[in-house]
């Protein structure tokens, strides 16, 4: 269920799920998939003869510099958030990983913000800023911001940020600070 008013009748939804998503990223998997396979390349079909050293740092660099690139895109392409009674849950990218359960008793408070970039918090990814606290940001645009009883905040980008935050505020209010939900 997605931003329906609230009413009398419509109260919160029982799940509410959200999600955002960079279409962008997808032109670095063939950055990384070239990588992969001039890796695999030279491994197989070598010719060679400065010695095997440089031979093997250039391959394991190669794939490991693919590897890297293709997992940050599958990771980090999109995020889901869903919100049930008990808690707010993060999911990167299409494995789900990395991903992050906090329980609604653990928030003192929800706000939304009409602007997060990449810039701010320093790329794309899973962020963590000492300043600023910890961030999931695919994209540019809205967000929100959760902030938690132990003095950090936890910034996730997703569409339809402002309903989200509502739901959360609605909730909030039924739960006592500390407790289980």
């Amino acid at each position: 269920m997605r931003d329906q008013p609230r009413t009398e009748e419509n109260p919160a939804p029982e799940v509410w799920t959200g999600r955002a998503t960079n279409r962008a990223q997808w032109l670095l998997a063939p950055a990384g998939a070239a990588c992969l396979a001039l890796g695999i390349k030279l491994a197989v079909d070598s010719a060679w003869t400065s010695g095997t050293a440089a031979l093997t740092m250039s391959v394991v660099g190669c794939i490991a510099a693919g590897l890297l690139v293709l997992f940050g895109t599958l990771a980090f392409v999109h995020v889901e958030l869903k919100l049930d009674r008990e808690s707010v849950e993060v999911r990167c990218g299409h494995i789900g990983v990395p991903r992050r359960r906090i329980p609604l008793s653990h928030v003192a408070g929800a706000d939304f913000t009409a602007l997060v970039t990449p810039r701010q918090w320093g790329g794309w990814g899973y962020r963590w800023r000492p300043e600023k606290g910890t961030a999931v940001v695919v994209r540019r645009g809205e967000g929100i911001v959760l902030s938690l009883w132990d003095g950090h905040t936890f910034t996730i980008t997703v569409d339809n940020a402002e309903s989200a935050v509502r739901v959360i505020r609605a909730r909030l209010r039924s739960i006592a600070p500390g407790t289980a939900a």
